[in-house]
């Protein structure tokens, strides 16, 4: 069967925030990987300043989720693996 489709623009939102969440973690998780990678020291800072925007972004998107319904964070995962950075 297909996926439930959101009841509420606020519900379709959150999704939408939980999903970009979920992508900034990857993301996160990519940069960190390339930075155990890189050597050369321009490319070290390159990886250091991703690493900041992707925690800026996650931690707004933490922040965003919780301020639209404080339910709503134990539903997007902000205690225990998902957690400010």
């Amino acid at each position: 069967m297909g996926k439930k489709s959101a009841r509420t623009p606020e519900d379709a939102r959150l999704n939408q925030l939980r999903s970009e969440l979920n992508e900034t973690q990857l993301d996160l998780a990519l940069a960190y990987r390339q930075f155990d990678m890189v050597v050369d020291p321009e490319l070290v800072e390159s990886c250091i300043y991703q690493i900041n925007a992707l925690k800026a972004r996650y931690n707004y998107l933490i922040r965003v989720i919780k301020e639209q319904r404080p339910a709503a964070a134990a539903a997007a995962r902000t205690e225990g693996a998902a957690k400010w950075i």
